[in-house]
């Protein structure tokens, strides 16, 4: 056990301090865009957002120009979005989705979902 809880205090010294943010904008129409690191840290908030608009019929298309930086939560919240918005019969697009997230789909089979439209 003591190995366990050493390599857990090794992580926590390891982990980057910095902070992300991120942001689900509303703009005209059935448009919206996220700007900013989709990471762990900002997921929860564009994930609550961003669901409560495409439900609404207001985001049928979220541009992801704005996106600087992703990890893997990153890609699952856009796999969720494109779940809520077939729970609620609205279709879902996104745009210029950044170059590492296609990756990412890639690597995880499921770039298909995101290039659907």
């Amino acid at each position: 056990m003591k190995p366990l809880l050493h390599w857990r205090r090794s992580q926590r010294t390891l982990t980057n301090s910095t902070v992300h943010t991120a942001a689900f904008e509303l703009q005209e129409g059935e448009r919206s865009r996220v700007n900013g690191v989709l990471h762990f840290t900002t997921v929860t908030s564009l994930l609550r957002d961003g669901s409560d608009a495409i439900a609404n019929g207001r985001a049928a298309v979220i541009d992801l120009a704005g996106v600087k930086d992703s990890d893997s939560s990153g890609l699952a919240l856009l796999i969720e979005w494109l779940s809520v918005a077939r729970a609620a019969k609205h279709n879902l697009r996104y745009e210029n989705i950044p170059v590492q997230l296609h990756q990412l789909a890639r690597l995880s089979d499921v770039e298909e979902l995101l290039t659907v439209s």
